[in-house]
């Protein structure tokens, strides 16, 4: 009954659009540890923001699929501590989950927070076999501003470029509410971010798209009331499908921007099939397995 309640207060604080420390406390003191082993505060560069942490999942028989997260903040705040029911709800579903920090505003702007999360793809490829993920099953997800760190990684040549590395190393991006067409920039909190009034073009990811993306699952809420879904999620999908790229487009009604992220956490998987969505996209190869069977 404790549980309960405390999952309703949960669920009614994040409708309301509240989704703070207090709140993510609350999820994870909700949250089972008996799904994984977690290996928390590995370095992937030299910088104290530069850490992550591995969900593996439990009972693993070889290699499992695997997800870099990136959370949201406006890439103004964050904790990756904050979001350990993203890691024990991908390790619930056989998948190996990387929860990933990086520098924030005002220590970095635009573009110093992509290069932490190409450092994390990096770190990923090279190491993740020690803790059951698969380097060559890679995936990168993000919500809000965690959604815009991965889109740039996927799209954009350059980050992991820098690292002698190709986004083809990538077999899919999830992005979750996620701005990809934001100038000019509306949110005070984010334009210091990005240099307003002075935003270079090249910092918007849906000037980045190209035939040889990854597949992209794309999800948002209907009433989003922060990032506009119209603009950025169909925008972004109507963007990858004129190119070629294929890509799931889905929308919730019962979510709002906040509360999407936090329909991971099992009190709250209910009011939408994020995760169930998020694990098919991954077993499935991207959609790649889907598209196979459905030409034979």
């Amino acid at each position: 009954m404790k549980k309960r309640t405390l999952a309703f207060l949960v669920a009614t604080t994040l409708l309301g659009g509240l989704i703070g420390c207090a709140p993510l406390t609350v999820i994870n003191a909700l949250t089972t540890s008996r799904s994984y082993d977690k290996k928390a505060d590995i370095a992937f560069g030299n910088d104290p923001r530069q850490q992550l942490d591995v969900y593996t999942p439990h009972n693993l028989s070889g290699l499992a699929p695997v997800i870099v997260f990136f959370y949201g903040g406006s890439w103004n705040s964050g904790n990756r501590g904050d979001y350990a029911f993203v890691g024990e709800a991908l390790a619930s579903r056989g998948i190996v989950a990387v929860v990933a920090d990086y520098r924030l505003y005002p220590q970095v702007r635009y573009p110093d927070f992509i290069d932490d999360a190409a450092l994390a793809v990096a770190w990923t490829l090279k190491d993740i076999h020690r803790f059951g993920g698969d380097p060559k099953r890679i995936f990168v997800m993000g919500h809000s501003a965690g959604a815009y760190n991965a889109a740039m990684v996927a799209l954009d040549p350059r980050w992991l470029g820098k690292l002698d590395l190709k986004t083809g190393v990538l077999r899919g991006w999830i992005g979750l509410a996620g701005p990809y067409d934001f100038i000019p920039i509306e949110n005070l909190d984010v334009r210091p971010v990005f240099f307003y009034p002075a935003t270079p073009p090249e910092s918007q990811p849906i000037n980045h798209v190209m035939a040889s993306a990854p597949p992209a699952l794309l999800i948002a809420s209907h009433d989003d009331k922060v990032v506009n879904p119209l603009r950025n999620t169909a925008g972004m999908a109507n963007k990858l499908r004129a190119s070629g790229v294929e890509v799931t487009e889905l929308y919730f009604d019962k979510t709002s921007h906040a509360s999407l992220i936090a329909t991971m956490a099992w009190p709250l998987r209910g009011l939408a099939p994020l995760l169930d969505n998020v694990e098919q996209f991954v077993k499935s190869d991207g959609g790649r397995e889907k598209y196979a069977r459905q030409e034979k």
